[in-house]
C-alpha cells in the first residue's frame, strides 16, 4: 500500500522534508523524489542543507545548478498516446557562493543608486555584511524562493531536502518576518519622500541646480523602492506559498528514539504555529520483528516512544519505513528505498 507520505508528495506542489540529524531526511527525500518520477512527476530536488549530501546518496557530482539524477521511463496511460515518464533533477544550494552572489549584486545596486561620497561606507558596511548574523539564512531563502517560483513553473513537485530542525524552523519563520521588514522600509520611504516633498513646496530646492540634482535623488529613490518592492513581492510570494496547505507541505522524518521524538514533536509544534501543514510524520530505520533478542528489544523500545507520538500527535497520519540491509548509495539502493514508500505498510 502506498505510504502517507508518498500521497502527500502526490498531492502538493511543494514539499519540505525534516528532522533531526542524523535521520535519513536526504534518503527519504530522494526517494520520495524517485518514487513521485516513477509515477510520472517531474521533480526539483533541492538540498538547503550546508552539509550537502545529495551527490554522496546519489553517487554524482550535484552542484548549484540543477543536474538530472534519474529518468524513469512511464507506461502508457489511458487517453495517452506515448508513454508518461518522470524525472529528477537536484541541486544543492551553495550557502557561500548565494551570499557572494547575492551581496555583488546588492552592492552593483547600492553604487548605481547611492551619491559617491557614501560609496565607501556601503562597501565596508557590505563587507561587514558577509559575515554578519542572519546573511546566509537570508541569501538561502532567495535561493529557496527563486527555487519555488521556478520549479512550480517547470517542475510537478519541488522538493526540498532541509537542515536540521532548528536551522530549518527559522528558515520556515523568515518569510513573513522579511515580508514585514521589507513593507516598514517601504513606509519609511513614503514617509522620507512626502517629508522631501513638503521641503521643496516650501522652498526647499531653491538652491541653483537644485532642479537636476532633485531629478537624480528622485530616481534613486524610485529605483531604490523598485528594488524594495521585488524584494517584498518575493518574500510574500513564498510566505503565501509555504502556508497554503493545499501547495504545501512539510514531512518529519525520525527514528523511533526517545531525543528523535521529543525533537519531533517540538518541531511540529513550532511549524504548526507558524502555519505550516505538517502532512505525515515518517519513522525510518524501524527495526524488524522476530529477528533475534537485540533487534526485538530494540523494537519494544521503539513501540513505546511511538506510543507515545501517536498518543501527542493522534491526527497527523504516520509511515514507517523499515531498516534496510545494505549501505544507502547510489540508484539500487534508492530503488529499494522508494519501493518501500511505494508499497510500505501504514502504521496508526
Amino acid at each position: 500500500m502506498t505510504s502517507h507520505a508518498l500521497r502527500v508528495a502526490a498531492q502538493r506542489r511543494v514539499l519540505f522534508v525534516g528532522g533531526k540529524g542524523g535521520v535519513g531526511k536526504t534518503s527519504l527525500a530522494s526517494a520520495l523524489a524517485l518514487a513521485r518520477a516513477r509515477q510520472g512527476a517531474r521533480v526539483l530536488l533541492v538540498s538547503t542543507d550546508p552539509a550537502h549530501n545529495l551527490g554522496h546518496l546519489w553517487d554524482r557530482t550535484v552542484g548549484d545548478s540543477a543536474v538530472r539524477l534519474a529518468i524513469c521511463p512511464g507506461d502508457v496511460r489511458a487517453g495517452q498516446a506515448e508513454s508518461v515518464g518522470g524525472y529528477v533533477d537536484g541541486l544543492e544550494i551553495d550557502p557561500q557562493r548565494t551570499v557572494d552572489r547575492h551581496l555583488a549584486a546588492v552592492g552593483v545596486t547600492m553604487r548605481r543608486l547611492l551619491p559617491e561620497r557614501m560609496r565607501g561606507a556601503a562597501e565596508r558596511h557590505l563587507a561587514l555584511a558577509r559575515e554578519a548574523p542572519g546573511t546566509h539564512e537570508s541569501a538561502v531563502l532567495e535561493r529557496i524562493a527563486e527555487a519555488v517560483e521556478t520549479g512550480t513553473r517547470d517542475y510537478d513537485l519541488v522538493l526540498f531536502d532541509t537542515a536540521p530542525s532548528g536551522h530549518t524552523v527559522r528558515l520556515m519563520a523568515l518569510p513573513e518576518q522579511l515580508t514585514v521588514w521589507t513593507e516598514t522600509l517601504l513606509a519609511n520611504r513614503d514617509r522620507s519622500d512626502r517629508f522631501g516633498e513638503a521641503l521643496q513646496g516650501l522652498g526647499g530646492s531653491a538652491s541653483r541646480g537644485g532642479g537636476r540634482a532633485d531629478r537624480r535623488t528622485s530616481e534613486r529613490h524610485a529605483e531604490l523602492r523598485q528594488v524594495l518592492e521585488r524584494r517584498q513581492q518575493r518574500f510574500a510570494r513564498l510566505r503565501d506559498v509555504v502556508g497554503d496547505h493545499e501547495l504545501t507541505a512539510f514531512l518529519i522524518v525520525l527514528t523511533a528514539e526517545r531525543l528523535p521524538v521529543a525533537e519531533s514533536l517540538d518541531l511540529h509544534e513550532q511549524l504548526s504555529g507558524l502555519g505550516v501543514d505538517v502532512g505525515a510524520l515518517v519513522v525510518n530505520r524501524r527495526s524488524p520483528s522476530g529477528a533475534g533478542e537485540v533487534l526485538a528489544a530494540r523494537r519494544e523500545q521503539e513501540d513505546t516512544q511511538l506510543a507515545l507520538l501517536r498518543a501527542r500527535l493522534p491526527g497527523v497520519l504516520l509511515d514507517e519505513v523499515p531498516l534496510l540491509p545494505g549501505e544507502l548509495v547510489g540508484d539500487v539502493a534508492l530503488s529499494g528505498l522508494a519501493a518501500e514508500l511505494t508499497g510500505a505498510g501504514r502504521a496508526g
